[in-house]
């Protein structure tokens, strides 16, 4: 019987292709656990689960999809062998899918991928995979992978943008969907490219279409929001890579369509800095190591915190590959977020006591000085130094900055001139 579907319907994630994703993915990806969190419920009067993707066999939800789209193609397409580039979760998922499926990959990353990540790559695919380390951006690498698949008549498996990875994403919406036994009245879950954000949405939409879907993106790489408010997919010329895992210059021309139909949520935008205190958050209070993209729906719940009360939400943890060198840059972007470090040019007497003075007279005795570099200048009356304080609370700012008013120091605050701090700190 000939399908009544129309052709732009067939770009959509269909629901019985998602159920026939989650059968393939068993014994493959781990059927992920969907948790109460009693901390985040009782700070925001609601009924808050978490569902655990950072617990997936390769910390991420990647596996879903890029197992997906592999099993879904022909033997002899196989043969071929599967090209993809990444420097992260998809190259993980990619990998652990070659070995499973003993495939043959190529994965294209930039030679700047710290090793970490290349290690584990490599210890997913075995020898299944090779790595190729190409230029010094994801871009590089992305050219360079879709150059080899035309030469080699490889097939190249996109991190979002196709149909049978969005769908392979979807079966994590599924199994919330399953495991929740009761309704469920937001999901907030990650979005970049819109892979996850396309299949999960295909689920609820059919299935639980009065649960509100929160999609939340990085400030610094506000993609689909954009696309979605311009009406189109656009390049955006430069973003904030922090959140690495949601953080893209361009969202997929499939996954725009399907989010622009499906989300009946605003798509909300969270600081860099919040996802870090986040982060810390899940660490600290439930022992849950998570990729900043993976932080970023727990990282949301703050801006929407009235609507929630009395709620019954969930939110996706994406991902756990947090890499361990990054923590005193998570530690140092949230405290400034929170407004508990602040970092001044002050130009200090050229003469004994001075310094002494400044600890006695302007300091608090909650206020700590983690940062201080000066360099005495002989022919000048005044020295600068570059001097970072943190202090125990927000509301111990204004204070300071009065009684440095008070005595008279002479000093330029450098958090709110992005060309000064980033050039210092």
């Amino acid at each position: 019987m000939a399908s009544t579907k129309t052709k732009s319907e067939l770009t959509f994630p269909d629901l019985d292709n998602i159920y026939l994703a989650a059968e393939r993915l068993q014994g493959v990806a781990t059927h992920t656990p969907l948790m109460h969190n009693l901390n985040l419920s009782e700070h925001y009067g609601a009924n808050i689960h978490l569902k655990r993707e950072d617990l997936q066999v390769v910390r991420s939800y990647k596996i879903r999809g890029a197992y997906n789209k592999m099993a879904t193609l022909p033997k002899d397409q196989l043969s071929k062998g599967v090209v993809c580039a990444s420097a992260g979760n998809h190259a993980q998922g990619l990998a652990y899918a070659c070995r499973k499926m003993q495939v043959n990959g190529t994965i294209f990353m930039p030679t700047t991928t710290p090793a970490q990540k290349i290690k584990q790559v490599g210890m997913f695919g075995k020898e299944f995979v090779k790595i190729e380390l190409v230029g010094d951006t994801y871009d590089d690498a992305y050219y360079a992978a879709k150059k080899y698949c035309e030469e080699q008549n490889a097939t190249f498996v996109h991190p979002f943008d196709d149909l049978q990875v969005m769908e392979g994403q979807g079966t994590v919406g599924l199994e919330i969907f399953k495991d929740a036994n009761f309704k469920i009245d937001y999901l907030i879950f990650a979005i970049g490219g819109g892979g996850l954000a396309s299949g999960v949405s295909t689920v609820f939409k059919q299935l639980s279409p009065k649960t509100k879907l929160v999609a939340v993106e990085p400030l610094g790489s506000p993609t689909m929001k954009t696309a979605i408010e311009l009406g189109e997919v656009v390049t955006l010329e430069e973003i904030d890579k922090f959140v690495d895992g949601a953080a893209v210059k361009r969202a997929g021309d499939l996954t725009f369509q399907v989010c622009r139909e499906n989300l009946n949520h605003e798509i909300l935008l969270i600081p860099e800095g919040k996802v870090c205190s986040a982060i810390l958050q899940l660490y600290n209070e439930e022992a849950i190591v998570a990729e900043p993209a993976g932080a970023l729906s727990v990282a949301a719940l703050d801006f929407i915190k009235d609507e929630i009360k009395g709620k019954n939400v969930v939110c996706i943890i994406g991902g756990g590959n947090n890499d361990i060198t990054r923590t005193e840059e998570i530690k140092e972007r949230s405290l400034l977020y929170e407004g508990l470090k602040h970092y001044f040019i002050i130009r200090f007497p050229q003469r004994a006591g001075a310094f002494k003075t400044f600890l006695n007279d302007v300091l608090s005795p909650t206020d700590n000085i983690v940062f201080f570099e000066y360099s005495k200048k002989t022919a000048r009356e005044r020295g600068p130094a570059l001097v970072g304080i943190e202090l125990k609370q927000q509301s111990d700012f204004q204070p300071l900055i009065e009684r440095m008013n008070a005595n008279n120091v002479q000093f330029e605050y450098i958090n709110d001139k992005p060309e000064l701090f980033e050039f210092l700190i």
